[in-house]
């Protein structure tokens, strides 16, 4: 089976937020009560029941104007996930297509996850006592089917497809843009399964990191301190079936038997 990747060229992105309501209608998500904070964008970040979502940002466009960003904002699904690397419970796992898929069933709250994750996507659902994200509609991949999200965009700034025609579609956007357009996603946390085409430096954008990494507690527990700490019991036990074949089972010590029975 190929893995798959979401391509996501803001360059080609209206804010039109078609992606946020989709995703919604197709999870059976329901909507929130937010307040007006001085920005188009709505709802202010994640949550539990908004598992992507457009973020809206105003720059300078050199010339005393304004330049309008938008970013489709979700589960950047890690081959190298630092949040399937710390669930202690496997509700958070790879599929077939490289994507992170989440088990609510098995998850218990831990929200491990929340603080590895280098792009703060998990949220914690206090009222279920669960964590929730975006699974990249397995659902519906799995039917061979695009996810909701990339159904809906009206403008092709969403593409879903197998991962070396995907990767090959975006560097071929960002020589066509050409300046400070890059490919983000695919030299880091081993390859991400969303994938971006940003027209100015990933630096400018609210919330991206320049270079996420799965933070070193992880990788020094999980890779590490870990694997070690199973091997000890092993390296016990075979170091006491080393010495009962060299030297046979303990007796007890016949002088020191002997002072015993004189002593008595």
């Amino acid at each position: 089976m190929s893995e798959k990747i979401k391509l996501y060229d803001l360059s080609k992105c209206t804010g039109c937020r078609a992606c946020q309501l989709a995703c919604k209608q197709w999870n059976g998500l329901p909507a929130k009560q937010t307040y007006n904070r001085g920005t188009y964008q709505n709802p202010p970040d994640l949550q539990p029941t908004t598992w992507n979502i457009v973020r809206f940002q105003e720059i300078s466009d050199g010339n005393g104007g304004v330049k309008w960003l938008f970013r489709h904002d979700a589960c950047m699904h890690c081959t190298d996930a630092a949040c399937v690397k710390v669930c202690p419970s496997g509700a958070l796992s790879h599929t077939k297509y490289g994507t992170v898929a989440l088990d609510r069933s098995k998850c218990i709250g831990c929200k491990e996850c929340v603080s590895a994750c280098p792009f703060e996507v998990p949220r914690y659902d206090p009222e279920k006592d669960k964590i929730a994200k975006c699974d990249l509609c397995f659902s519906r991949i799995s039917a061979d089917l695009e996810p909701a999200c990339v159904k809906a965009c009206p403008t092709g700034a969403l593409q879903f497809g197998d991962k070396d025609k995907m990767l090959k579609l975006a560097y071929k956007r960002v020589e066509e843009l050409s300046g400070d357009a890059s490919v983000y996603g695919d030299k880091f946390v081993g390859g991400t399964h969303m994938i971006y085409v940003l027209p100015e430096k990933a630096s400018i954008y609210d919330r991206l990191p320049e270079k996420p990494r799965v933070p070193a507690s992880v990788i020094a527990w999980k890779d590490w301190l870990k694997p070690l700490g199973l091997l000890l019991p092993g390296a016990v036990l075979a170091g006491s079936f080393l010495h009962y074949i060299t030297h046979g089972p303990k007796v007890p010590d016949e002088g020191n038997e002997a002072s015993k029975e004189g002593g008595e």
